[in-house]
């Protein structure tokens, strides 16, 4: 093929977008020291949509902030809209300030009615053995 010639330009197939009409939802929230991961899943729980401190922009120790983890949580329920969510399951886990902060969130947001808030965070029963004593 010499270089005079045109070649025809690719078509490139758009994609289908997809959407579910799921009526209720779990919300996780896993608030770290460091960050606030959320993610909204189906009842089997598949992953729907998912927002994270670090994702909204946050950077460093502004990660761990009780306004970025509020920010997560709006954009994970604004993605979540398009689903056509009625009903949320809130679960919490971890020690964060995330958690505070989640809990005034949905309190004041009335999109969704909060059936259920529970918190799942790991408790140990009696966990591994101390180390033994520094001598002396």
């Amino acid at each position: 093929m010499t270089t005079t010639e045109t070649e025809t330009p690719k078509i490139i197939p758009k994609k289908k977008i997809i959407t579910k009409s799921i009526a209720e939802a779990k919300l996780f929230i896993k608030s770290t020291f460091n960050n606030t991961l959320v993610t909204v899943t189906d009842l089997k729980g598949n992953t729907l949509t998912w927002s994270s401190s670090g994702r909204c922009g946050f950077k460093g120790s502004r990660k761990s902030t009780p306004f970025a983890a509020t920010t997560a949580i709006e954009r994970a329920l604004e993605e979540a809209k398009k689903y056509g969510i009625k009903t949320l399951s809130v679960y919490l886990k971890g020690p964060g300030t995330g958690r505070d902060a989640a809990l005034r969130y949905l309190r004041t947001k009335r999109d969704f009615e909060v059936t259920q808030i529970a918190d799942i965070t790991p408790i140990p029963h009696n966990g591994p053995r101390p180390p033994k004593q520094r001598r002396a």
